[in-house]
């Protein structure tokens, strides 16, 4: 089918434009609203609105990134499983520069997110001196600017050479291959090192080696996690609605399930070596979140974000069920909230388990201003890549 005929029948058509504006716009103001009432809060509990942000932040972040990181694997591997995930992919990393606005009240609340950031508390600490040569704040601003502007580059080349490729341009698709090697060995290092900055060191003392991993993997499940959602609202409209098929959203269930394995590998490899080493260094971490309500929550994160999608998402008929599948995500994506919050919350509040209004409304504020920039990016290009030379490939694939 020639170019013209793909943009033709993959333009987002004026109902769904003007629904996605309806939608951008409702989420603008609801997440304005929770936001500006939780910096008011803020102003009268400065320390939980940071200690509410970090963790509500990490999980927007993650999308945007796992999703780069999704492109660039099917860059690499091929495949009509990432032919149709490609727009809301590119519409997510597009929202990175976002990320780094709202980076910056973690930059002003460095004070109360981090112990090494107070010299008195590290004149009277061996531990952190001998760690300060990388725990200081200057050499904290060098590493967050040279992440954002290594993911920002890769999502604006990524995202240019695409909009290359849909204008004809043959030499796209290697450029396209070409930088998604080095790309993802950076995405690789810059999110180990990231969730080791940002969330590992608000408790300095402890440490795991396989910490970024485990960030890895759960960007990856918070981002295919997204998609499905997103699939499934656009498979009720055109220009989707002809294209998607059980089997296109059948090969994304797929991965949701390996990411599932592998978080579930990583989380629980981090606590068998944690727990039988036994070390006073290691150890106080999980006996924190193994008591005081927090057990409670590592529970149902097994339950609700291992065990439960595993033994769904075995079925291939449910994979292939548009409603359910989308709902499995639903929970793993709410799963991963409570995840998140249960790496990052005992470390601030202390053995007894408390949540915050705050913990309700930043989510809220974050997510409305997020959604509402990705679905601007969503509607500026055709919903099908129309210049990959697989294209027709991967429409066939979901006739099969």
């Amino acid at each position: 089918m020639p170019a013209a005929a793909h943009e033709r029948s993959f333009a987002i058509p004026p109902d769904l434009a003007a629904d996605m504006r309806g939608w951008r716009t409702r989420f603008l103001v609801v997440g304005a609203i929770a936001l500006i009432l939780s910096v008011i809060g803020g102003f009268f509990n400065a320390d939980q609105f940071y200690h509410s942000y970090i963790w509500c932040y990490m999980f927007f972040i993650g999308v945007p990134l796992g999703a780069t990181a999704l492109l660039m694997l099917q860059y690499l591997s091929g495949g009509a499983w990432g032919m149709v995930i490609r727009r809301p992919c590119e519409a997510a990393a597009r929202t990175l520069p976002l990320l780094l606005i709202l980076f910056i009240p973690i930059v002003i609340g460095i004070p109360h997110l981090y112990p090494w950031s107070h010299p008195g508390i590290v004149a009277h600490d061996r531990l952190l001196q001998h760690k300060q040569v990388y725990l200081n704040v200057p050499f904290f601003l060098i590493r967050a600017a040279l992440y954002f502007a290594g993911w920002s580059l890769i999502g604006h080349l990524l995202y240019k050479w695409s909009g290359d490729q849909d204008r004809g341009d043959t030499r796209a698709a290697g450029r396209l291959a070409a930088i998604s090697g080095p790309g993802l060995i950076f995405y690789g290092f810059s999110v180990t090192f990231m969730a080791i900055d940002w969330v590992l060191s608000i408790n300095p003392h402890w440490f795991s080696t396989i910490f970024g991993l485990l960030f890895i993997a759960g960007e990856g499940l918070s981002a295919v996690a997204f998609l499905i959602c997103v699939l499934v609202i656009l498979s009720n409209r055109a220009p989707m609605a002809e294209v998607l098929t059980h089997r296109h959203l059948h090969d994304v269930g797929k991965l949701m399930l390996a990411f599932v394995m592998v978080w579930a590998y990583f989380s629980f490899s981090q606590l068998l070596v944690i727990w039988s080493g036994n070390l006073p260094d290691e150890i106080p971490w999980y006996i924190k979140r193994f008591g005081g309500g927090w057990q409670y929550i590592g529970v149902a994160l097994v339950l609700l974000q291992f065990a439960l999608p595993f033994a769904l998402l075995l079925s291939r008929d449910l994979k292939r069920n548009f409603k359910l599948l989308r709902a499995v995500a639903i929970v793993v994506i709410a799963m991963r909230f409570v995840d998140l919050y249960w790496i990052v919350a005992p470390d601030f509040q202390g053995a007894q388990f408390t949540v915050s209004w705050m913990d309700f409304l930043l989510p809220i504020g974050l997510g409305g201003i997020w959604l509402a920039a990705f679905l601007w990016q969503l509607a500026l290009r055709p919903l099908m890549p129309l210049g990959d030379p697989h294209l027709e490939e991967a429409l066939e694939h979901g006739r099969e």
